[in-house]
């Protein structure tokens, strides 16, 4: 996607602040509930979560929530770098306001530079991959320039390099995940956010934003079933793409890909805020070079086991979400976007 770009600036603000918050929309969040509203007034942008969509089962103090806000008010500050404009942040402005998250006020600035424009074309690009990856190792100077952009929005990468680090957290995804499957609560909240074929609606996880077959990867790290035993999901892998190796028991297994952890220095709104800044930041740098990333969220939405993930893996540091980034061995995934009238205010 070409950078937008303009010489005349005289009377734009509006129209700059509504096309950063349609590139805002594009970005990631927990079973694309989309959990935000936006508010323009002038060159001024109000970013609000939107706690009707928050997750009350699996996110109840509202973490992830904000981790994907986060998320899109780094495309938000992009898309208005990418217009020319400055973006000045001021994060959670009113204590009285929680559900308040940000105000932007975009101030005339410099044209784009090329990073800026190198990211930007990635964020109708980006997709989350729910899957396996193609064998073969993520170059050394890509991984140190992702753990550079989630240190630039106050985040930090933790690779998980041991082969025993990598089998633990893959083990403890693996227990919640059976948690989750087998409370009540859990899968009625999954039904709620994975429409079936057929729907009209545009947010939840639906049938093409994951694989009909999620192969095992190894170690094997488990895919939430939203398909719920119905068979529904995308196709097979497509022609010509190379396969997974063979595990143990004979059983095609593929790629886990970098395990990595985004972990934030305290545990606040303001860090999951920047945690989703970080997280988006990293998407996008690793969609520029042909990456995608699998989230594993189930051991972090399970108190006890984030605490153990804490204080076994993270340096005391606080994880806030666990990835596996690599190169997917499956078709292009799809989602969907509610349309900007849904989410977005326009202040006179």
């Amino acid at each position: 996607m070409p950078t937008p770009h303009k010489t005349d600036r005289a009377g734009r603000p509006a129209e700059d602040a509504r096309r950063a918050v349609e590139d805002a929309i594009w970005a990631p969040s927990v079973h694309n509930t989309q959990p935000w509203r936006f508010a323009v007034r002038g060159s001024r942008i109000s970013l609000r979560a939107d706690a009707d969509r928050r997750l009350d089962v699996a996110d109840p103090d509202g973490r992830e929530m904000l981790i994907s806000c986060g998320a899109a008010l780094y495309n938000l500050r992009l898309g208005l770098r990418a217009l020319g404009d400055e973006p000045e942040v001021t994060l959670l402005p009113d204590p009285d306001r929680p559900h308040l998250l940000a105000d932007v006020e975009a101030v005339p600035g410099e044209p784009a530079d090329e990073r800026t424009a190198r990211l930007y074309a990635q964020v109708r690009r980006r997709r989350s991959h729910r899957g396996g990856f193609r064998s073969g190792p993520v170059p050394g100077t890509l991984l140190a320039a992702l753990r550079q952009e989630a240190e630039r929005e106050g985040g930090r990468l933790v690779q998980a390099v041991d082969a025993h680090v990598a089998g633990a957290l893959a083990a403890l995804t693996d227990a919640a995940e059976h948690v989750q499957r087998c409370t009540p609560a859990y899968a009625s909240e999954i039904a709620r956010w994975a429409p079936s074929p057929g729907t009209r609606r545009t947010d939840g996880v639906q049938q093409g934003a994951y694989p009909r077959q999620t192969p095992r990867t190894e170690p094997h790290f488990p895919a939430r079933d939203f398909a719920r035993g119905q068979g529904w999901g995308t196709g097979a892998p497509a022609e010509g793409e190379e396969p997974g190796s063979t595990d143990a028991g004979g059983e095609e297994a593929a790629a886990a890909g970098v395990v990595v952890l985004l972990v934030t220095r305290a545990d606040g709104p303001a860090d999951w805020l920047r945690a989703g800044q970080a997280l988006q930041a990293v998407l996008l740098r690793a969609a520029e070079h042909g990456l995608s990333a699998a989230y594993h969220t189930q051991a972090l939405q399970v108190p006890e086991l984030r605490a153990f993930i804490r204080a076994h893996f993270c340096g005391d540091a606080h994880p806030q979400m666990l990835l596996r980034i690599g190169v997917p061995d499956v078709r292009e995934l799809t989602s969907v976007r509610r349309p900007l009238q849904d989410v977005l205010i326009e202040e006179p």
